[in-house]
């Protein structure tokens, strides 16, 4: 098992500079997996699909995105962060070019694996490299401010893809996701430094060490519990995304650019709840952060889908939505603290393994979503509540319940 390291740990502070660079860099996710969110039904009928399958082209970026993580993470941990990177970069931009000119479904769902598959490197070599530079209450507030920008991505995307369309059509939004690739790419050649010293690389030559990191984190009862949480955190997210974009415009009679606009109250709501995080990181620990917002999330799902059955109308299911992003905020900084606080030497991997179980949860989501035939936000907040329940009942289980979180609790202050 590894040595614990505690929450308390001290460190420099993390550059602005480098806080929005590596902000810039995890959107590139999110970004590729949502920006063409509110031009489901026009892809569904340029391509004459299903809605179904439609569903299954965000299933299969984040399969992509959870698979190119495991990769990119370990690989990053070897030979510095930057060179996977680059190459990944390089696999999504031509991805996302291809995706444009597909010619069927079929063609859109392989490519649409590959594309996640390079927007990877961003996401899991910006949590690696925070943990490079930060730890302790540095490394919350960095997190949380990279959150920032990877918080407001799924939500406010859907909003940039609605005014896109205006002038663009779903395939010109895919142009728009390589040409941000392409930003991306220029960004890490000229304006990334490598974070890694030589001196803490694990050695190339040997071949199990990959096996063995993942094996030592997955044998860390408290870490599988984190990647539990969110998971499940994430997966209740796409829930909601993989099914608003039809919901809302087909059942509540939204257009796509007042669709965009309740994707951007959204993602305020969510900054709001990442900047709670990093506020309360300084008095609380985060476990005491997440044994409140667990279970309200769990509630507010449920609340959600008894308020959709009880009244006809938008507004009280929007403000469901809007506090369970909140709390989706303020959650998510604190599990990556915890997660990577233990695991220094393998940064990448742990960001890997963390990513992967989020994504790959998370694209379940949407064909379990497409399965059930979700036609209004009362079952979407069914699967939401159970959701958040299970990532309770891990924290409980797994993360809360042993006599050194008390430990670490009092050495924050």
């Amino acid at each position: 098992m590894p040595q614990r390291t505690t929450i308390a740990a001290t460190a420099p502070r993390v550059s602005t500079r480098l806080i929005i660079i590596l902000g810039f860099l995890a959107v590139l996710g999110p970004l590729t997996i949502d920006l063409y969110l509110p031009a489901f039904p026009q892809l569904q009928e340029s391509l004459s699909t299903t809605p179904a399958r439609v569903q299954l082209t965000l299933s299969a970026a984040t399969l992509g995105f959870a698979l190119g993580q495991l990769v990119v993470g370990p690989w990053s941990d070897t030979i510095g962060r930057r060179r996977p990177l680059l190459i990944a970069t390089a696999v999504h931009i031509v991805a996302s070019v291809a995706i444009a000119a597909a010619p069927d479904i079929t063609w859109v769902l392989a490519l649409r694996v590959l594309q996640g598959a390079g927007a990877a490197g961003g996401g899991v070599v910006a949590m690696a490299m925070m943990r490079d530079v930060a730890e302790g209450r540095h490394l919350i507030r960095g997190l949380a401010r990279v959150a920032l920008f990877t918080g407001i991505a799924p939500v406010i995307a859907p909003f940039l893809g609605a005014q896109l369309m205006v002038a663009l059509d779903w395939r010109g939004l895919f142009g728009a996701v390589a040409v941000y690739g392409v930003a991306v790419l220029g960004a890490s050649m000229f304006l990334i430094p490598e974070t890694l010293a030589l001196e803490r690389r694990l050695d190339r030559s040997d071949r199990r060490a990959v096996w063995r990191g993942y094996r030592t984190l997955l044998m860390d009862r408290r870490f599988v519990g984190i990647a539990l949480i969110g998971g499940m955190m994430v997966s209740s997210v796409f829930a909601y995304l993989s099914s608003s974009s039809f919901l809302l415009q087909q059942q509540y009679g939204l257009t796509p650019q007042l669709y965009g606009v309740v994707s951007a109250a959204n993602a305020v709501a969510f900054v709001v709840g990442t900047q709670m995080s990093a506020f309360i990181a300084q008095r609380r620990s985060p476990q005491h952060v997440l044994v409140v917002v667990l279970p309200a999330m769990a509630v507010t799902g449920f609340s959600l889908g008894l308020i959709a059955q009880a009244w006809s109308g938008l507004t009280p299911v929007l403000g469901s939505m809007l506090v369970f992003m909140a709390l989706a905020g303020a959650c998510g900084p604190c599990l990556g603290a915890l997660g990577l606080a233990d695991h220094a030497t393998r940064a990448g991997t742990a960001a890997a393994l963390l990513g992967a179980v989020n994504f790959g949860l998370a694209g379940l989501a949407s064909p379990i979503v497409g399965a059930i035939g979700i036609t209004t936000m009362t079952p979407l907040g069914v699967v939401m509540g159970i959701a958040m329940t299970t990532a309770t009942a891990a924290f409980w289980l797994l993360v809360r319940n042993r006599p050194r979180d008390r430990v670490i609790a009092r050495q924050v202050h």
